[in-house]
């Protein structure tokens, strides 16, 4: 019998080869086309419904107008100054599921936004676990430190009122379970993540809008970036549920995520830049506290 990293690695590999596929396919006569119909308007159902009437299977044909349309968007930001995009984690929800299948756990889907991308998940650690996380944390709890892009190092931050510590990848069976998890979920391989941080926040406690990926611009950048490239993707685990306050806030398209135990949010942007709109934020805890388990997904193997 196959195990769960044999089938999530047979599902990836029969991933790329459908994309590879559809790449393949793509003529030049076929991208002219494509972007003439986006530019004069016409929604991506209408293509594809035109290409499944030409002949076209429905998933390559899918394939197709997806990458197309990425890669000309990409070409766009290019030639206006912005960094190239990168593959990104992204969960499967191309047939929008109800759930998503992890393996040894039923994910809910919550909410899912295109521009950015943001993904609520709901049921993705039961109460135990949550509770598991914040035990083995909490001896190990010092004052949260943010990257310093300056120096390729570590400081405190004055924007940042938390307090926290990072678990190995794979320290613990429980920590290796729930990596398992988030791989399956995101389609991102482990050794692609950073070990799982918890944070915990007592009341006033907050952390101010900011972005995760590592500014190109900053002396320190290129240090960090040699331990697995930049950061491409942010999933947020909520331990518990604070009386009040404490939401995941995303200032740029006015969303706010509540804290409720179990429930993680998921975001991710393709170049380190603004225009992803992943401006984010932990709002102040008003009453109670909050505990969280943050994990950061880098381009490459993170070492």
């Amino acid at each position: 019998m196959a195990s769960r990293s044999d089938t999530h690695s047979d599902s990836t590999a029969t991933a790329q080869r459908a994309h590879s596929t559809a790449r393949q396919a793509i003529t030049p006569e076929l991208r002219r086309w494509i972007i003439e119909q986006a530019q004069a308007g016409h929604a991506a159902p209408v293509v594809l419904q035109s290409m499944r009437d030409a002949g076209w299977d429905e998933d390559v044909a899918a394939d197709a107008l997806e990458i197309t349309l990425q890669d000309h968007l990409n070409e766009l930001a290019v030639q206006q100054g912005l960094p190239p995009a990168v593959p990104v984690p992204e969960p499967q929800l191309a047939a929008s599921p109800a759930q998503v299948d992890c393996g040894d756990r039923t994910v809910n889907v919550l909410l899912a936004m295109a521009q950015p991308r943001i993904v609520v998940f709901g049921n993705l650690l039961s109460p135990e676990e949550c509770d598991a996380l914040i035990t083995a944390a909490e001896p190990r709890l010092a004052r949260s430190l943010t990257v310093a892009t300056k120096t390729g190092g570590e400081e405190v931050n004055d924007d940042r009122t938390s307090d926290g510590m990072f678990f190995q990848r794979g320290e613990t069976p429980l920590i290796q379970r729930i990596e398992e998890r988030i791989a399956r979920l995101l389609d991102w391989p482990i050794e692609n993540g950073e070990g799982l941080q918890v944070l915990h926040y007592r009341p006033g406690a907050e952390y101010k809008p900011h972005y995760d990926y590592f500014d190109p611009g900053e002396p320190g950048t290129a240090t960090i970036l040699k331990r697995g490239g930049q950061r491409v993707g942010t999933l947020v685990m909520y331990l518990n549920t604070p009386e009040k306050g404490g939401g995941t806030t995303f200032p740029d398209v006015h969303v706010e995520v509540g804290p409720q135990r179990g429930n993680a949010v998921f975001f991710s942007y393709e170049r380190p830049h603004a225009s992803t709109r992943t401006l984010h934020g932990g709002a102040p805890v008003i009453a109670g506290e909050k505990w969280i388990a943050t994990k950061w997904m880098r381009e490459r193997e993170f070492k």
